[in-house]
């Protein structure tokens, strides 16, 4: 089994729930595939570099992952299919990190920024 990361973008249109009714679906599709998911991170709705497919925002949600490599390839598939999915990108790693990636202690810190206000 390899280690992978997953980053991907959900549209700006969907609520919070439908995001993580998302991961969910994807979390079981790692585990129909005998894999497994060690974390999820929920970014939150984020401005994208340049619009894709008409939005200029995006619900971030990485994740880290364990799966065979023939695994990999019916993920993307799957992550094409869904049509909530605007972009995503699969990384493989040499070790998953377990502390929260850049882009989640970025919104930690914004978030206490903004309570300190």
């Amino acid at each position: 089994m390899n280690f992978y990361e997953t980053v991907f973008i959900v549209r700006q249109e969907a609520s919070s729930s439908h995001v993580e009714a998302v991961a969910q679906e994807f979390a079981g599709a790692v585990k129909e595939l005998g894999g497994e998911i060690t974390k999820t991170e929920f970014c939150g709705l984020r401005p994208l570099a340049y619009p894709i497919k008409k939005c200029k925002r995006g619900h971030y949600v990485l994740l880290n992952l364990v799966v065979e490599p023939a695994g990999v390839k019916e993920l993307e598939r799957r992550l094409r299919l869904n049509e909530d999915i605007i972009r995503f990108l699969i990384v493989r790693v040499e070790e998953l990190d377990s502390n929260p990636s850049a882009l989640m202690k970025r919104v930690l810190r914004d978030n206490q920024s903004q309570e300190q206000d």
